[in-house]
């Protein structure tokens, strides 16, 4: 086992490595987040994650606007 000088510099060095791997996790769930919303309002340029969310907000937000032929076929 590591004592004194070497010890601290070791707990310091894994530190920094535990730091480094936290912060890059932010990252990938931002990104990941951002990658889930495929769905556009062509209305008011909202992102959804899935077509039953995105008629929902269409059939709500904008009852006058025609549906968009990608939402026909989808139940909500």
């Amino acid at each position: 086992m590591a004592r004194g000088h070497q010890k601290l510099q070791s707990q310091q060095k894994n530190a920094k490595k535990q730091a480094e791997m936290k912060k890059a996790k932010g990252h990938d769930q931002k990104t990941a987040a951002k990658a889930a919303l495929v769905f556009t309002c062509l209305v008011c340029k909202s992102q959804m994650p899935d077509p039953k969310t995105f008629k929902q907000h269409f059939e709500s937000k904008h009852p006058k606007s025609p549906l968009p032929a990608e939402l026909e076929g989808v139940e909500a």
